[in-house]
């Protein structure tokens, strides 16, 4: 087990360099695979799931050749093997070789998907728009059978906007036969980067980035390069470790257009931020008003910034709601922060956060990704040792989060257990 070990209340003053975006790289990787020619990819972030998906390539004979921030896929030697358990709970977007390999060779074999414990995360959207799109679909167990004849064009209407079942779908529909649609497409950007790089491998896709995808299918797809957009979520929780902690602490490399919920939240909270072009200069700031935060599908408020928010939260002066609504378990990090001094009461998917409250050091356990982000923050602006255990929930999504966050003056470090 991977602990982190933060002193807290040291100020955060320089520069953070925002890396590629883990919700980017993690379907960039599996839809590689679908092009007859090699495939490069640039801005790699360094998380873990990225090299769960390599051990992947691996098993499915790809050759990858890896440089700093770069990854080379060549997938001519191809092969469809069953993707087991072992492999496939290591991350919920290893679902993505489920349309890259149905694409391929009309047929997929393997478990289901892993990730963050913070909901029931049903698949069935993603094999709803495989069987539209002409797949047979069998379940034992644990592990999926999908094949088809042919796949063909069809008319997809997701119930919800829901990323995976999006970028699942494009990819499969991108070799099909004919024009698919997808209606109540999600339109986060980096559905919009997946598409450019089928679209740089021969695929036609337009509509990207909003609620209607058009894809009409092609034959074959070659090799092509594609850079991997900065990480909004990533940007979003150094951004608001700044408003706890900042000194002139800048925040570089990110597209503030993907955070403008974020922003325009910490501008009604009082924040003191300054944006230049793809970088934000933060400074801490006192006396910061209560405000409600609702997670909703993009470009709404993020449900990957739910968490890291909430400490900023217990910091405002006053009574601030909260509310999940897309996943039902994701309130992992809320008896930590109150055993933190933090006064949180949580309800299912609400909570009510009555600030400001002094947070101590505590032991505590990142049970996600998300949550540890959450914890992490907590223990930055905390009096005293925070003890993280199981950081490698948070290694998964946040490249160099010790380095980055110690060039900027935080004492912390990662231990082994």
């Amino acid at each position: 087990m991977k602990r982190i070990i933060i002193e807290g209340n040291h100020t955060l003053s320089g520069k953070i360099k925002i890396g590629g975006a883990k919700n980017s790289v993690v379907a960039l990787i599996p839809a590689a695979i679908m092009a007859s020619g090699k495939v490069k990819i640039s801005n790699v972030p360094n998380i873990s799931d990225k090299d769960a998906l390599l051990e992947i390539l691996k098993l499915l004979n790809v050759t990858v050749k890896r440089s700093t921030g770069i990854i080379e896929i060549d997938a001519c030697n191809l092969e469809n093997k069953i993707i087991p358990e072992s492999l496939s709970n290591k991350l919920r977007a290893s679902y993505y070789f489920m349309g890259a390999l149905l694409a391929r060779f009309k047929r997929v074999e393997m478990y289901f998907p892993g990730g963050c414990n913070i909901g029931s995360r049903p698949i069935d959207l993603h094999l709803k728009g495989f069987e539209s799109l002409g797949a047979k679909i069998t379940k034992e167990n644990s592990k999926y059978l999908i094949v088809a004849d042919e796949l063909h064009g069809a008319d997809i209407f997701l119930d919800f906007a829901s990323v995976g079942a999006t970028i699942n779908i494009m990819i499969a529909a991108t070799m099909a036969k004919g024009t698919t649609h997808i209606m109540n497409a999600a339109r986060e950007a980096e559905i919009s980067n997946i598409a450019d790089l089928l679209n740089n491998m021969g695929a036609k896709i337009s509509g990207a980035g909003t609620e209607q995808i058009t894809i009409e299918g092609v034959e074959e797809l070659h090799g092509a390069e594609i850079k991997v957009i900065p990480d909004r979520i990533e940007a979003g929780t150094y951004i608001i470790m700044g408003a706890l902690l900042g000194d002139n602490l800048v925040i570089e490399g990110m597209i503030p257009e993907h955070n403008i919920v974020l922003l325009n939240k910490l501008q009604e909270m009082g924040v003191n931020f300054k944006l230049q072009n793809h970088k934000i200069i933060l400074n801490k700031t006192n006396n910061l008003k209560p405000t409600n935060v609702r997670t909703v599908v993009y470009p709404g408020f993020p449900t990957d910034l739910g968490q890291p928010i909430a400490v900023l939260l217990t910091q405002a002066n006053g009574i601030s709601l909260f509310d999940e609504t897309i996943w039902e378990n994701r309130m992992g990090h809320v008896k930590y922060l109150n055993k933190m001094g933090a006064n949180i009461v949580a309800e299912r998917q609400h909570a009510q956060i009555t600030g400001p409250t002094k947070l101590h050091g505590e032991e505590i356990t990142a049970t996600d990704l998300r949550a540890g982000a959450a914890l992490v923050t907590a223990g930055l602006i905390a009096d005293g040792i925070t003890i993280i255990n199981d950081a490698e929930h948070i290694l998964r999504g946040y490249e160099r989060i010790i380095a980055k966050l110690s060039s900027v003056g935080a004492n912390i470090k990662i231990v082994e257990v």
